[in-house]
């Protein structure tokens, strides 16, 4: 995968210039499957969407100006279809969460608020972090116990 990134979208952006042309989306979907394959990707895993941004055609509902399209068609573990760039926003594979793995918390910032007392903030990338746990700061060294989790101020 490149830097990372295991699932890919190609929205073909400014089809309403080509006239919602047939031959220049599947010219351009030739062209970018080769290209994708060169650094490791399957075309066939990848959905691609002929869309106007300028109009939103395509984005969210399906666009009567290419009748042509049929639709895209993702092939993973479950076969995945649809026709608009929201609906293959939709069919991203989340993640996988590894909760069995050790804590790993790397902190975006730490608050000292009065009254409340200091408030690391960041997110949780490994493991799992609950109230009343006990947990030690690397490099500093310093244990505590995690008094309360919250996300976007609401308790978890």
């Amino acid at each position: 995968y490149t830097l990372g990134v295991k699932q890919l979208i190609v929205a073909i952006n400014k089809m309403d210039t080509t006239k919602w042309s047939e031959e220049r989306f599947l010219e351009i979907i030739k062209e970018t499957s080769n290209f994708i394959k060169k650094v490791g990707y399957n075309p066939k895993t990848v959905p691609f969407v002929p869309i106007s941004g300028f109009n939103g055609d395509n984005m969210i509902d399906d666009s009567p100006n290419c009748p042509w399209y049929k639709g895209w068609e993702k092939e993973t573990k479950t076969k995945t279809t649809g026709k608009t760039l929201l609906q293959a926003i939709d069919a991203i594979d989340p993640p996988a969460r590894p909760t069995d793995k050790p804590l790993r918390l790397p902190l975006q910032d730490v608050y000292k608020i009065g009254g409340i007392g200091t408030v690391p903030v960041g997110r949780v990338e490994t493991g799992v972090i609950k109230a009343g746990m006990v947990v030690t700061f690397a490099p500093a060294g310093v244990t505590t116990e995690v008094k309360s989790v919250e996300m976007h101020h609401e308790q978890l």
